[in-house]
């Protein structure tokens, strides 16, 4: 190989290299105990409340990165990697300290974006059923106040983060909001449902409208799918 050609090609293949692992956030690749989760429907099964290219960038970009992250923290510790996902973050401060900042954010960036694709779906809205309307009826005063209240709650929220609904351990019903990736797993709490309120979440399409953003989303909130979970939750058997 010519000796200018040679050293073109190694320049190139040090650049391309430092571009995969400069990446590696980004894509799948990454071995380890978290994996991502596949999407339960397809990227424009939402539309056109929230459009195929945010659902795609946002679960395969944004929520693996997460899951990649979160696997590059705990290689290197093997009895924390066979944990559960709730247990770790439900036991933050026993995670070393060198890692907990990186867990902490990206564990609960796994764990938020594995609820919040199941409590969505194609044909969603209408009204919740059974145990999970009285609990609604019983908690908020029904679902236009819920709504309300969740989408003040949600407009609020500084920066990035989280709007929620929480089952306590008697099966009643709370509002809460959370920073960045926080989740009340992190206190050893259940969480029903929520809406992310990052950027990337609505951006493409809502640009600054975080408000339109949360009034629509309503329209594919999965309730059958919320109803089964409020249900593990009293049973003390709901994990994400």
């Amino acid at each position: 190989m010519p000796t200018l050609n040679r050293r073109a090609f190694l320049a190139g293949a040090a650049a391309f290299s430092t571009y995969v692992v400069a990446d590696r956030s980004w894509g799948q690749a990454t071995q380890g105990p978290f994996t991502l989760p596949p999407l339960p429907y397809a990227y424009n099964a939402l539309e056109p409340h929230i459009d195929a290219e945010t659902m795609q960038l946002h679960h395969d970009r944004h929520h693996a990165a997460y899951v990649n992250n979160l696997n590059e923290a705990v290689r290197d510790h093997s009895e924390l990697a066979r944990q559960p996902l709730q247990n770790i973050l439900a036991n933050l401060n026993n995670v070393p300290e060198s890692i907990r900042t990186k867990v902490r954010n990206n564990g609960g960036g796994h764990a938020n974006h594995s609820m919040f694709w199941l409590v969505m779906g194609p044909g969603g809205g209408g009204q919740p059923q059974g145990e999970l309307q009285q609990a609604i009826e019983r908690d908020f005063g029904g679902l236009d106040q819920l709504q309300s209240r969740f989408n003040s709650a949600g407009e609020s929220v500084f920066g990035s983060g989280w709007v929620l609904v929480a089952v306590d351990k008697d099966g009643r019903l709370e509002l809460t909001t959370r920073p960045n990736q926080d989740s009340p797993l992190m206190e050893g709490g259940r969480v029903l449902f929520g809406n992310d309120v990052w950027e990337h979440a609505y951006y493409l399409k809502y640009r600054n409208r975080r408000g339109e953003y949360l009034k629509n989303w309503w329209n594919v909130v999965n309730w059958q799918s919320i109803g089964e979970r409020y249900s593990r939750a009293k049973a003390g058997t709901l994990e994400i």
